[in-house]
């Protein structure tokens, strides 16, 4: 996992101008068992509210989502776009919320899954050096 997640981090330094030399020696390690991934329930706006609201109690959408154990780290909504939700879980767990998701959200939502990593550290780590470098 930790060398997927090196690749990737240097992919991101790469695209944002951080030269590999400098990527390779800073550790970003990730000191973590779980893994943040990002689920977008898009709302179909063929249906109403109304009817949304319906099918997601036929679906036992509140009792099924999120599955036990599953930790939110933010639920968003986005006005035009439906809900987006951060979960940290265990690899494990990646089944359990792929099934609670295709059992109680679909037929309601349109879904995206995506693996995710927090960035904001990073970013700001990169901002300060480019900082440091543009005042030399």
């Amino acid at each position: 996992m930790k060398k997927y997640l090196r690749s990737v981090l240097m992919a991101v330094f790469c695209f944002y101008g951080v030269s590999l030399t400098a990527a390779a020696n800073d550790d970003y390690t990730i000191d973590s068992d779980k893994i943040l991934v990002t689920v977008v329930l898009k709302h179909q706006q063929d249906k109403s509210l109304t009817e949304l609201q319906q099918k997601m109690d036929e679906n036992r959408f509140w009792q099924s989502f999120p599955p036990k154990g599953i930790e939110i780290e933010s639920w968003y909504v986005m006005m035009g776009l439906g809900q987006v939700i951060t979960v940290n879980i265990h690899p494990k767990d990646l089944r359990t919320l792929n099934l609670a998701i295709e059992k109680s959200a679909w037929g309601i939502f349109d879904t995206d899954i995506y693996p995710t990593y927090e960035f904001k550290e990073i970013a700001e780590s990169i901002k300060a050096k480019k900082a440091q470098n543009d005042s030399k």
